[in-house]
């Protein structure tokens, strides 16, 4: 069978990009098409695959502000004519499931949040002010836009991250979702065998709604020592303002990210996130994770006297301001003796590898309406 793969851009390898490499695996070979394609950026089984980029990835300082085009968006995804091919698979946060399928071929969107520029997270980017008011008519136009090639016609059957995203599928495009949580690579990330050291961690990806700066306000009150690992747009202004208690490491290696996660006291989580890899990554190494009690957290951390008698993995606060933050972490540390790394750890196990690629063949196998011969080994 001919698969033809769809991605919004390859310019670093997060959470969406670890999703694309399990496909790559499995269809070596296959066209991928994308809006900005940074060459190198990615891992080799994603750079080995017949890779077509969209005009956009031309265009001058592309690889580092082409979050400033989303206006072309639509447009460049739309352009795109796919070679003969028996089924499309998109994995998508932003326009990849808004390409044009050729009549007939079955279409699957693995869909990590529908653009979340424009529904769930529009005020952590755009506010209340003038801004917002100025990119109105954008707005409309591409909510107008994204329900527009979210119809059957368009893509044949959404597979969402977390219940978190099947319910965002449900509320802006009318469309159910089957659900398939992304795989967390426990194996790569030993059991904490040290007690933690006298820090915290936060992982940032430097866009809004991300709300670093929230946890950057709630550490300046406590006093306590936070640990900011990654990076992106808004790393170095909130750099500069950042409380001397609050150390900044940039972009580490995976080897060091998995050596932060073992050595801290607990995750700091200030974000809604769709899934949220990074938490249950902490959870792997046996570390708690202090998170915003919604979204994708409510999903993959177990809060302090959980109802249903599971063993606690973090700590919930309710509020996305400093002093719930704050609060949270305080906490945590009145009942840091109730939580077992053992436990924590197997709770991550839950979301591992081969769950992943059992339930994501089986959807796969249901749009395209046939059996697959699939890889033994894909790790």
């Amino acid at each position: 069978m001919r698969v033809a793969l769809v991605h919004d851009w390859l310019t670093g390898m997060r959470g969406g990009e670890r999703l694309l490499h399990q496909l790559a695996l499995w269809f070596p070979g296959a066209p991928l098409y994308t809006l900005v394609h940074v060459p190198d950026s990615t891992s080799p089984a994603i750079e080995a695959l017949d890779i077509h980029p969209s005009p956009l990835s031309y265009l001058p300082a592309a690889a580092r502000h082409y979050r400033k085009l989303l206006p072309l968006f639509p447009w460049a995804i739309e352009r795109f004519r796919l070679e003969e091919c028996d089924l499309v698979i998109s994995t998508s946060h932003a326009v990849a499931k808004g390409i044009q399928v050729p009549r007939g071929v079955p279409h699957l969107c693995y869909c990590m949040t529908p653009m979340r520029y424009i529904w769930d997270q529009i005020d952590a980017y755009l506010g209340h002010g003038a801004r917002r008011r100025l990119a109105a008519p954008l707005i409309g136009y591409l909510r107008y836009w994204d329900r527009r090639t979210s119809t059957p016609e368009r893509v044949t059957h959404f597979t969402a991250i977390s219940k978190t995203v099947a319910a965002r599928i449900r509320e802006h495009y009318g469309r159910e979702a089957g659900l398939v949580y992304p795989p967390v690579d426990v194996a790569r990330i030993p059991l904490a065998e040290k007690p933690p050291e006298d820090f915290y961690l936060l992982v940032g990806g430097f866009v809004p709604y991300k709300r670093e700066r929230l946890a950057l306000e709630a550490f300046a009150k406590l006093g306590r020592k936070l640990v900011v690992a990654g990076d992106g747009p808004t790393r170095a202004e909130l750099a500069q303002d950042a409380p001397s208690n609050v150390h900044f490491l940039g972009r580490v290696s995976d080897a060091e990210l998995v050596s932060l996660y073992q050595r801290a006291r607990a995750l700091v989580y200030p974000q809604e996130e769709d899934f949220g890899i990074i938490a249950l990554e902490a959870q792997a190494a046996g570390r708690p994770v202090i998170a915003f009690g919604r979204g994708g957290a409510t999903e993959t951390v177990v809060p302090l006297h959980a109802c249903d008698g599971h063993l606690p993995t973090g700590i919930w606060f309710d509020r996305p301001d400093a002093a719930a933050l704050a609060e949270a972490v305080l906490n945590f540390e009145r009942h840091r003796n109730d939580f077992e790394p053992r436990a924590i750890r197997a709770h991550a196990q839950r979301f591992g590898l081969g769950r992943f690629q059992g339930e994501l063949r089986a959807e796969i196998e249901r749009v395209a309406g046939r059996c697959f011969d699939w890889p033994e080994h894909t790790d």
